[in-house]
């Protein structure tokens, strides 16, 4: 206690949290929603197990110097003999703060731990949606998103065709 009075008064305790990282999930919403069934009711008749293909995808942009959105889009498309059952297109969103965080773990922080945050909420809103069409739910598997955002490296390593760090987009090699 006496540590901190000390603090305030010279103000060095001030100045110090000031520098200190920080980050927090300030809001969570459903961007966007679609639900499509374009061959029902007569898909209804068919008998045979459905095909399920599912993708996600991760974005996101600053919206202030230390306010970031991400956002983590499920679409799953369910099959029935080259028919499309239904198709479910879900984007989680997220309003994160980040302050005072190195540039090289800003990045990491918003494609693997931001994603990761979003993702229950996205599984819930696709089931929800897949349950009100009176069809068995779909509930999507747990996605280790660290993999996710180190092909991401890959794939960006391989279309800059150099070795090495992985460049941001506009900046070039001296």
């Amino acid at each position: 206690m006496a540590d901190q009075d000390k603090n305030s008064q010279n103000g060095a305790g001030d100045s110090q949290t000031a520098q200190e990282p920080s980050f927090g999930l300030q809001r969570t919403y459903v961007k966007d929603l679609s639900l499509e069934m374009p061959n029902a009711p007569q898909i209804f008749l068919e008998q045979e197990a459905p095909n399920v293909e599912v993708s996600i995808n991760v974005g996101g942009q600053r919206l202030a110097d230390t306010v970031f959105e991400c956002t983590v889009t499920g679409t799953i498309t369910t099959r029935i003999n080259n028919k499309v059952l239904y198709l479910v297109e879900a984007t989680q969103a997220g309003i994160f703060e980040a302050a005072n965080i190195p540039q090289e773990q800003l990045d990491p922080l918003l494609g693997i731990v931001c994603p990761t945050m979003l993702y229950p909420y996205l599984r819930a809103n696709i089931a929800d949606a897949i349950n009100r069409t009176s069809l068995p739910p779909v509930h999507l598997a747990e996605v280790n998103f660290q993999n996710l955002y180190e092909q991401r490296l890959e794939q960006m390593a391989k279309e800059q065709k150099k070795p090495g760090i992985v460049l941001p987009p506009g900046v070039t090699r001296q």
